[in-house]
C-alpha cells in the first residue's frame, strides 16, 4: 500500500490540481445557484489557479495500449455549456485573437466563454472521475491524457477565457443582470439521463 502511495498520480502537485479542477468543475455544475457577478468574480479567481497548477503537474508516460474510457457526454457537455451561456448572457462572446484561422480571416473571430468552459469542463471531469474511481493503471492514463490535452487545447481555452473575464471586471460594467429563461428553451430541454450527473446519483444513492 506504501509503494501505490509513493506512485506520481499521489504526488503533491496532482492533489493540489485535483482540489483546484473539482472546485472549477463544481463552479460550472451548479453556477445557477449564484448570482452573475459571483461566478464571474470566483472563475476570475480560479482560472489563474487552475492554469498554475495545471503547469506544475508532473509528466509521466502512457502505460495502456487501449484508451480509458469518458465519462462526460454530449448531454453533458451542453447542459455545462447552457448553463454558463445563461450566466454569462450578453458577457459570453468575446473577439478572439489567439485563432489559428484569425490570420486567413477578413471578420473578427467571435468565440464564448460558455464553450471554453464546457471543453475545459470536459477534460477536467473525466480526469477526476476516473482519478476517483480508476486503478493505479487509469489513473496514470488520466493525468497524462490530461497533461497532453491541456497543450492541446484547454489551456489556450483557459487563458483566453481568463482574458475576457479579466476585461469584464477591469472595466466595471454592469453585471447583475439574469438571462429569463422562463420560455422552457433552456437547461429543462436538456436529457441528462444518461448523464454523468443521473449516474453518480443512481451508484450513491441519491435518485429523486
Amino acid at each position: 500500500m506504501k509503494d501505490q502511495f509513493d506512485h506520481i498520480v499521489y504526488s503533491k502537485n496532482v492533489i493540489e490540481f485535483v482540489t483546484i479542477a473539482n472546485e472549477f468543475c463544481l463552479l460550472l455544475e451548479t453556477s445557477g445557484k449564484i448570482t452573475k457577478i459571483e461566478f464571474i468574480e470566483t472563475a476570475q479567481k480560479l482560472l489563474p489557479l487552475l492554469y498554475l497548477k495545471a503547469c506544475l503537474l508532473p509528466k509521466n508516460e502512457t502505460e495502456l495500449e487501449e484508451e480509458i474510457e469518458k465519462f462526460v457526454s454530449e448531454a453533458d457537455w451542453e447542459f455545462i455549456h447552457s448553463s454558463v451561456q445563461s450566466k454569462m448572457g450578453a458577457h459570453d462572446q468575446y473577439l478572439e485573437v489567439f485563432e489559428k484561422d484569425m490570420e486567413y480571416s477578413e471578420t473578427p473571430v467571435i468565440a464564448s466563454v460558455s464553450e471554453n468552459f464546457a471543453d475545459i469542463y470536459q477534460d477536467l471531469k473525466d480526469f477526476l472521475t476516473s482519478y476517483r474511481i480508476g486503478s493505479l493503471e487509469v489513473m496514470n492514463e488520466a493525468l497524462w491524457d490530461l497533461n497532453n490535452s491541456f497543450y492541446q487545447h484547454w489551456g489556450q481555452n483557459l487563458v483566453n477565457s481568463l482574458r475576457s473575464i479579466h476585461n469584464l471586471v477591469a472595466r466595471n460594467e454592469n453585471l447583475d443582470e439574469e438571462i429569463d429563461d422562463s420560455d422552457g428553451t433552456g437547461l429543462d430541454n436538456i436529457d441528462l439521463s444518461d448523464s454523468i450527473f443521473s449516474q453518480r446519483k443512481r451508484e450513491w444513492g441519491e435518485e429523486d
